[in-house]
């Protein structure tokens, strides 16, 4: 995704770090349908549903699509190694200011830490990055340690589909389209699998699906588990 595309999103992060009515963006699919983004949920502290998923942690985790953060800080706050990723300048700089460590890149750009993170979080819809599910758990197996885990957080229903889709604001602005995925349970056991993960766990809060899937162990080998600020040092 180009960054020019979420630039409705930075300006509605922007008015949140303002502490102004943070604006109500959707996401616009290329057949007319708007999907609400929860952009005040991704600037609250984690609720519920967060704080099971952050249980499921192991460090060193990397938050990829990390927004403005609550997931990164809160693992950090905690003691656990954590690193943020995300092609917002906005996004990047509340986890910063927050007290966490975060990289202004895509998951597709070079990484530090590279098969040695953990725990790859994909959280709050992001195993649409990108519009291809199997690509990106590809990308997240490359960058997990041997036995390590991706938590994904599915649409709920059943939901298969890759699509082309815009930001829009509730004033009508919108941003320029790119490419997206959505996908419920079933279609993100489906896309484990592919990619040669193992479901281990799935689990509901509410209204929102969670999955974890983890690398093969077999040829693991004993090192020593490096820290977030190592692993960003050494990108």
């Amino acid at each position: 995704m180009r960054a020019g595309a979420i630039a409705l999103y930075e300006e509605a992060l922007c008015q949140d770090a303002q502490r102004e009515q943070s604006a109500a963006l959707a996401l616009r699919t290329d057949d007319g349908r708007a999907l609400p983004l929860q952009v005040s949920r991704w600037c609250a502290p984690p609720d519920a549903a967060d704080e099971e998923l952050l249980r499921h942690c192991r460090g060193p985790v990397l938050d990829v699509g990390c927004g403005p953060g609550r997931l990164t800080v809160a693992l950090t706050e905690r003691g656990i190694p954590a690193l943020g990723v995300d092609i917002s300048r906005a996004a990047v700089a509340r986890t910063r200011e927050a007290g966490a460590p975060a990289l202004l890149r895509s998951v597709f750009d070079p990484l530090p830490g590279l098969g040695r993170w953990a725990t790859v979080l994909l959280a709050d819809g992001n195993i649409g990055i990108g519009g291809l599910p199997a690509r990106l758990l590809q990308r997240c197996t490359q960058l997990l340690a041997p036995g390590g885990r991706i938590l994904i957080e599915a649409e709920p229903g059943n939901v298969d589909e890759r699509l082309t889709a815009c930001l829009e604001h509730s004033d009508g602005r919108r941003g320029p389209v790119f490419p997206w995925a959505r996908l419920g349970t079933a279609a993100v056991l489906r896309a484990a699998a592919d990619a040669g993960l193992h479901v281990t766990g799935q689990w509901r809060q509410a209204d929102r699906a969670f999955v974890l899937a983890t690398r093969e162990a077999a040829q693991a080998e004993e090192s020593e588990v490096p820290d977030a600020v190592s692993l960003v040092r050494s990108g």
